[in-house]
């Protein structure tokens, strides 16, 4: 077959508030050369900083999204993307009153063998 529609989504269990649902990648096909995934980050949302060592293209959908990168604090709004590359220090959160939707993109795919996340 020259294409697979995805209408099977893998939702990755969360305890942060923050709702991940995978289109592709290593929890819906077994791919890990890319990861696509629609993500809802709730208000008062962060993560911890992290290393990963795949390349992070986000797309915002909808709300604001902040980047703290190499100590640098970026905010994007809905209708911007951003490239981040391998192996870079990041912070993500959403510290805005409004939820913000987006797209993340991971090559190769997200894991958490790859994310190097820092203790909190």
């Amino acid at each position: 077959m020259k294409y697979k529609i995805q209408s099977n989504p893998f939702v990755v269990p969360t305890t942060d508030g923050k709702t991940i649902t995978e289109h592709w990648g290593k929890a819906t096909d077994g791919n890990s050369e890319i990861s696509i995934a629609h993500m809802i980050a709730p208000p008062g949302w962060s993560e911890p900083y992290q290393t990963p060592e795949f390349n992070e293209y986000t797309y915002i959908i909808s709300g604001k999204k902040q980047f703290i990168i190499d100590g640098e604090t970026i905010i994007l709004e809905a209708g911007q993307s951003i490239k981040i590359e391998k192996n870079t220090r990041v912070q993500y959160s959403n510290p805005f009153d409004k939820e913000c939707v987006y797209m993340a993109i991971c090559t190769p795919s997200f894991s958490m063998d790859l994310v190097h996340r820092e203790a909190e």
